[in-house]
């Protein structure tokens, strides 16, 4: 992946289903985004009703094999890409070749430090009153940074 074809974006403070929709148009056309600071991506909502529906669907299998899913994600960056993955054809080659030009970091990785990130302005938050970050939401589903620093 070269870096001038790529469009690198922070996602401190912008939306998550905003960010994501605008994402899946780009990445659909043929572009590669790479997202850093996914923890600070904000989720609109009631924060409990928001953890209590994360915690359902992680709590979701198959009664004849629970090993066979769904699977839902914990990680910052991998719900990031879950919810562009949802906006996505994803049952058709065109919808899984786009998934695959889409990288979700949780913070600044070393190599990327002197990249100059852009905003999604449709993606801003105004002034919310009811909000969770994606970073929150993990740590309440389950996730420890110490986990994995991706």
């Amino acid at each position: 992946m070269s870096k001038s074809d790529t469009i690198y974006i922070d996602g401190s403070d912008l939306i998550l289903g905003r960010l994501s929709s605008w994402i899946a148009k780009n990445v659909l056309s043929g572009e590669r985004i790479v997202v850093v600071n996914a923890q600070n991506v904000l989720v609109t909502g009631n924060r409990k009703t928001l953890i209590d529906a994360h915690q359902v669907l992680r709590a979701r299998a198959t009664h004849t094999n629970p090993k066979r899913g769904p699977f839902y994600p914990r990680f910052p960056d991998r719900i990031l890409r879950r919810t562009v993955r949802g906006m996505l054809p994803w049952k058709t080659t065109r919808g899984r070749e786009a998934f695959r030009r889409i990288v979700a970091y949780i913070d600044i990785p070393d190599e990327l430090k002197e990249v100059e990130f852009q905003t999604v302005p449709v993606a801003q938050g105004k002034t919310l009153k009811k909000y969770i970050t994606v970073g929150e939401l993990s740590k309440n589903i389950g996730w420890t940074h110490e986990e994995r620093t991706r």
